[in-house]
Formats: C-alpha cells, sequence, structure tokens
C-alpha cells in the first residue's frame, strides 16, 4: 500500500500517519519526493483496512499496490533514482549512459593501474575490479583478496581524474566504493 500525502502535509502529519501505520503493525517508509512525501507500506500479507488512516490530516489518497517489489516500483518512487559519488561528476542513474569496466579479478597492482588507465582511455566513468574469483572449487579462489582492496586509488596525474570513480567488490555483500580523489 501507499499513502499519499497532500503537498502541504506537515511533518506531524507525516510523523502522526507513520505511527498509526506501525501502531497497526506494518513498517512505514516515509519517501520524500519534490512536490508531496508518499509512505509506502510493508509487512502486510492481504489487504489492509486503512479506513482511519485514510481519514487523517494531511492525506490525500491511499494507492493499493498489489505488485511484488513495491518500495522499488515506481508506483512508490516515480523518480529516477541517481548515485552520485562523493569528490566525482560520475553518476549512475542520471541523463547520461554510466560505463563500468574492469577485469574479473586484480592479479596485481600494476595489472590494476594498467588496466583502469585503459578503462579511462576508452571513456569509462566508472573502473570495476574484483578482489575475489570464485572458481569451480570452493576452496579455489583467484584474485588478491582483500590486499585488492587495498589497491590505493589511481595518480592524479593519471587519466582517471574526478570525472571518474573505481568500484572494487568483494566475495562478501560488502562493496567498497572509492573515487579519485577519496
Amino acid at each position: 500500500m501507499l499513502v499519499v500525502m497532500k503537498a502541504q502535509a506537515t511533518e506531524d502529519d507525516i510523523r502522526a500517519v507513520c505511527q498509526k501505520i506501525e501502531s497497526l503493525g506494518y513498517r512505514a517508509h516515509p519517501l520524500p519526493g519534490e512536490q508531496r512525501t508518499a509512505i509506502g507500506i510493508t509487512g502486510n500479507q492481504g489487504e489492509v483496512e486503512m479506513g482511519t488512516v485514510e481519514e487523517m490530516a494531511g492525506v490525500q489518497e491511499i494507492i493499493r499496490v498489489s505488485k511484488p517489489y513495491k518500495l522499488v516500483s515506481r508506483d512508490v518512487k516515480p523518480d529516477n533514482t541517481v548515485i552520485a559519488f562523493h569528490n566525482s561528476a560520475a553518476t549512475i542513474g542520471g541523463s547520461s549512459l554510466a560505463v563500468i569496466a574492469g577485469p574479473c579479478a586484480v592479479e596485481n597492482r600494476d595489472q590494476a593501474f594498467k588496466t583502469a588507465e585503459r578503462v579511462a582511455r576508452a571513456g569509462a566513468q566508472f573502473f570495476r575490479a574484483g578482489a575475489y574469483k570464485p572458481r569451480t572449487s570452493p576452496y579455489s579462489l583467484q584474485g588478491m583478496g582483500e590486499d585488492g582492496l587495498r589497491i590505493p586509488k589511481p595518480s592524479t596525474t593519471s587519466r582517471w581524474n574526478s570525472s571518474n570513480a573505481m568500484l572494487t567488490s568483494s566475495r562478501s555483500a560488502r562493496a567498497t566504493c572509492r573515487t579519485s580523489r577519496c
């Protein structure tokens, strides 16, 4: 479900609606937009009776969302998501195409820097490199492992500049993002 607040709804109105949703046993996810705030509701297994919420101050309408992945649907957030990187002009999700390139696994520091230079010369905004590359055997990994995550950013004299960002990935769910001027 999605509660769409009126454009002139106050912070207190939004907070009160969130508290009411949570008192009903659901989770409220406020999603501020340019014009108004919407509040996504998760935790329901079926139809939710929202009669009392619908009558609260600041509520414009309630939209029933029966699609999976409701928090990432256009019903919940119609605006594009743009990911910006600290000290970098590079973005993902903006009006320009974001090109990401690099090796599956970094074997050594020299390889990482040479590949980053080639990636930058080719016009990519992002250099990505795997710290680990799983092999057929669960005990065999290719790459430098955690040492690969410690490779410093390319030098400021290189072609890699504030328009580019370096992304490194590890075998775990964690990822490290390093912009060229961190």
